[in-house]
């Protein structure tokens, strides 16, 4: 009868299996960590590859003298440099609008993006300036996150469709032919 007292006494002072219970309480974190890295990871590449097209393709069009491509020619041109976003031709919305540089306003900083739990969207705003009109081209690429339910993937926004948005701008002034 003594031993029956003895043996729970005995288990508490057990030491073996205390590196199991760390591990269950430190692993998630550390997976949410990881999970966020990855996801991190892909969007700045994203991000990067974004700017980098938008720009590329507004020095191209400035170095046209005088061409004016339209919003399907920069649309191509821009998926074209960037073959990290997927779906490019699908996911990507341009807007070029007409800036005046001595009466500064800002374009409406709320951007619309494709939204694919909607109905088809038109062209937002593309307007090909004249002959030294500052012209500012914003690009939105929406991208579905690889983790949407964890880390980092979990705390962007995101549509109805469940698809997180990239947002780059670029500016140039049209020149003369």
């Amino acid at each position: 009868m003594r031993k029956l007292f003895t043996l729970p006494h005995h288990l508490l002072r057990e030491e073996t299996g205390t590196a199991t219970v760390e591990f269950v309480i430190v692993f998630p974190f550390f997976l949410g960590l990881m999970l966020s890295m990855f996801e991190l990871s892909l969007i700045t590449m994203r991000e990067t590859m974004l700017e980098r097209a938008l720009d590329l393709t507004v020095r191209e069009i400035r170095l046209e003298t005088g061409a004016a491509p339209q919003h399907d020619e920069i649309k191509t041109r821009v998926c074209e440099r960037a073959p990290v976003i997927p779906d490019c031709e699908k996911n990507l919305r341009l807007e070029m609008v007409q800036v005046d540089p001595r009466a500064w306003t800002l374009p409406d900083a709320e951007f619309d993006c494709v939204d694919r739990s909607q109905d088809v969207q038109p062209v937002r705003n593309f307007v090909n300036g004249m002959e030294n009109d500052l012209m500012l081209l914003r690009a939105c690429a929406k991208f579905s996150p690889v983790f949407p339910g964890a880390g980092l993937g979990k705390k962007l926004s995101k549509d109805g469709a469940g698809m997180a948005a990239l947002i780059a701008t670029s500016a140039f002034v049209q020149e003369p032919m």
